[in-house]
């Protein structure tokens, strides 16, 4: 399989901060429409991963590319318009606002010349805007100011912010931390449900949600790949087991 066959291939990626380097020479290749699960301890490098990939921070060395274009020089507002979504732990959205409001606002009006000049019709919008709340589970509170809603929906409404733009890469850090029981299982489902046509990379510490969704997980250790397969194997790889089990 070529590179050009990949949504997003990373090759050889380091970043130093002061000397310490919390990537050193990463290389990950991530399918189109393919869930994949990082996982690994506490400072291993799998935000700063992300932050590499959206832009938030620059690598030392190495190569990214998506759908082929190479991303390591281009700054993070032209990296969202390529297509790449990115939902940082805390959910950040506009508590005052009601939930349709906040998932209009985030309708990408300015990826077209045409768009910039004037905010595409409204039916349009409003449509995008019922399919989504659909997909998170908020169609029945979208006159609901967001502040209102339970932390699990808070959360949802932040993947529904970033599936307005309808991205080609998604990647979601601990998007389950503090929800309930139920509200894990329903994330499950959405997650399943929005790498039919994009793909989505899931930084999470929750094994049984890891199970439940991971095409492949990657285990990170230091600031490299240690591992990388089915949720089975890496779980019974020796190394993987050392270092979960070490700390």
């Amino acid at each position: 399989m070529s590179n050009t066959d990949f949504a997003l291939a990373v090759e050889d990626l380091t970043v130093s901060f002061d000397g310490f380097k919390a990537i050193e020479d990463l290389t990950l290749y991530i399918d189109r429409n393919e869930l994949r699960v990082i996982i690994g301890p506490n400072g291993a490098g799998k935000t700063t991963l992300l932050d590499l990939i959206c832009g938030k921070t620059k690598a030392s060395s190495g190569s990214i590319k998506f759908k082929n274009t190479e991303l390591t020089r281009m700054a993070e507002h032209k990296r969202v318009r390529l297509g790449i979504g990115r939902k940082f732990q805390t959910p950040s959205i506009y508590e005052n606002l009601s939930v349709f409001q906040n998932l209009e606002v985030s309708y990408p009006a300015g990826r077209s010349v045409f768009g910039a000049l004037a905010f595409r019709c409204t039916d349009e919008v409003k449509a995008r805007v019922q399919v989504v709340a659909e997909d998170i589970w908020l169609s029945d509170k979208l006159d609901t100011e967001a502040g209102l809603l339970s932390h699990g929906q808070k959360q949802w409404l932040e993947i529904g912010m970033l599936l307005m733009q309808e991205p080609e890469l998604l990647m979601l850090d601990e998007p389950i931390a503090g929800m309930s029981a139920r509200e894990r299982e329903l994330t499950a489902e959405l997650l399943k449900r929005i790498c039919v046509n994009r793909s989505v990379i899931v930084i999470e510490h929750d094994m049984d949600f890891v199970k439940q969704i991971a095409h492949k997980v990657t285990v990170m250790h230091q600031g490299k790949i240690l591992a990388e397969g089915s949720m089975d194997t890496v779980q019974n790889d020796p190394k993987v087991i050392d270092v979960y089990l070490g700390h």
